[in-house]
């Protein structure tokens, strides 16, 4: 989109917090990524490198499947068992974005979910895809976004949505939030 950014860890917990509904926890962990990032800025020289006027950007992507969250996988042996389940079956992928207003102090969040279908996968995929070291740090243990694409049969919404970054969502948001694109 040509906007400039600068991308800072926000080193939260992301365990879920207990009685929230699957995009809750999206929602809940996208604005405590935001207010993590935004407190780290205040209490450090890192705000001198930042404009003041600037938006502070954070997305979590989790992954539903019978209505149990899944989300980055452990180790090896865990990715496994997720892409075992997942095989031959659909889930429900949510991507929750939130936009924190540094000038104004003031914090937008939304989400989108979409439905992912799976190909059947036999042990040798899965073992191969496991090799490919793709499902590090990613929810349900895959990415679409590459190799992880061949084992997906279909998705019913935003394919950006399933790689943790839903397009569309992002510009509306950020030009509802008063970022303006072309002349």
């Amino acid at each position: 989109m040509g906007l400039p950014f600068t991308c800072m860890p926000a080193s939260i917990d992301e365990t879920p917090q207990p009685g929230l509904n699957p995009r809750q926890v999206a929602e809940d962990l996208a604005i405590k990524k935001v207010m993590a990032v935004a407190k780290k800025l205040k209490s450090s020289h890192s705000s001198l490198l930042i404009p003041h006027s600037s938006f502070i950007f954070g997305a979590d992507t989790i992954v539903v499947f019978n209505n149990k969250i899944y989300g980055k996988p452990e180790d090896r042996g865990e990715a496994g068992t997720m892409l075992r389940m997942l095989a031959g079956k659909k889930h429900e992928v949510i991507t929750a974005m939130a936009i924190h207003n540094r000038q104004n102090n003031k914090t937008d969040c939304r989400s989108v979910s979409c439905d992912v279908e799976f190909a059947p996968l036999t042990e040798a995929e899965i073992q191969w895809y496991l090799d490919t070291g793709e499902w590090q740090g990613v929810a349900g243990a895959y990415q679409l976004q590459n190799l992880g694409g061949c084992l997906i049969k279909s998705i019913n919404g935003s394919p950006s949505a399933v790689a943790g970054l839903p397009l569309h969502d992002f510009y509306v948001m950020l030009r509802d939030n008063g970022c303006r694109f072309g002349a």
